[in-house]
């Protein structure tokens, strides 16, 4: 039997029998004194039960905690090896770099302590995962937790928020009545998907955007998933968009085996050209966001249709070759 195992067995026979002496324990779990001392301070130190040794019964039993502040025991239903402690650790890691306005982190770290505690290293394995795996992001943008937590809890509760939202493009500041849909985690920022009663249509909003957040007492409309995904899904990137048009990018067999690896759209196709070039096709309905991810590559992308993308390439080409000539 192992020592979890025999953790199990003494957190059953004291939730069962309200108390046992030292020698039914033993007996019980057919080890020494100084075995089960060890299992008494592992379950006291790491996984923090309130077991005491009561005068008065003769034996062990768990305190009664309920009424009073204090840490809270409860023996998991799952036991994780070491390896498996490590994966969850780097898993928080991870998440803890989409959770930049600090939602999610007061809940988690808990668990953290736990964790860490079952392990039972002198080192922290906490610290020693951020030290050794490295997250950097690119173009992540702060946002508000207050906002973010009404969104999340509107989302789920499936009720209306007002809205106070500051567009960056026209730099207008609008209030709207919406119905959150679902909430996405795109190029390290977080939009809310959701349907403007203001507009009488669907719209993506930058969570970092929303000024305040003011949840409802009035039900969410429900939009189905397949029109979500037509109408916010089907073009490129994160601008919306019914009419879809495609295009097709040729790239330089420099660039080609870059570009063959990456995702442009859930939907892009590509192919090897004889020449070693890499023809790739994405649709869009939006070109703002494509362009930009067209002009990252400079001369080695070519725009070979639609022409009215080819034109809005060139002429930000232009625009931008004519600032570096004055």
């Amino acid at each position: 039997m192992s020592n979890m195992e025999r953790i199990y067995q003494i957190d059953q026979i004291l939730g069962a029998h309200q108390s046992a002496t030292r020698k039914e324990l033993q007996e019980r779990l057919g080890v020494s004194w100084a075995t089960l001392k060890r299992d008494f301070a592992f379950m006291r130190d790491r996984l923090n039960a309130p077991l005491i040794f009561d005068r008065s019964l003769g034996g062990y039993r768990f305190e009664e905690t309920r009424g009073r502040l204090g840490q809270q025991y409860e023996l998991p239903g799952l036991w994780f090896t070491a390896e498996e402690i490590h994966a969850l650790l780097t898993m928080q890691h991870l998440l803890s770099n989409l959770d930049t306005g600090g939602l999610l982190g007061p809940q988690i770290q808990p668990l953290l302590a736990r964790l860490s505690g079952l392990l039972g290293t002198a080192d922290n394995p906490i610290e020693e995962v951020q030290r050794r795996i490295r997250i950097q992001t690119v173009g992540a943008r702060a946002f508000h937790l207050d906002h973010f937590q009404a969104v999340g809890s509107a989302l789920l509760r499936r009720k209306r928020l007002i809205i106070r939202y500051h567009a960056r493009g026209t730099d207008v500041v609008s209030e709207r009545e919406v119905s959150p849909q679902r909430l996405n985690h795109y190029r390290d920022n977080w939009y809310l998907d959701a349907w403007c009663h203001l507009r009488h249509a669907l719209r993506a909003f930058s969570v970092d955007a929303i000024e305040h957040a003011e949840i409802l007492d009035k039900r969410a409309r429900d939009i189905a998933d397949q029109r979500l995904d037509e109408v916010l899904g089907s073009g490129y990137g994160i601008f919306a968009g019914d009419q879809v048009s495609w295009a097709v990018l040729r790239f330089t067999p420099e660039r080609a085996r870059w570009v063959a690896a990456e995702r442009w759209h859930p939907k892009q196709e590509g192919k090897e050209l004889d020449d070693g070039r890499y023809e790739l096709r994405v649709p869009y309905a939006d070109d703002r966001e494509l362009i930009m991810d067209i002009m990252k590559y400079g001369g080695d992308c070519e725009v070979i249709e639609p022409e009215v993308l080819q034109a809005r390439v060139l002429a930000e080409f232009e625009l931008a070759l004519a600032r570096y000539r004055r």
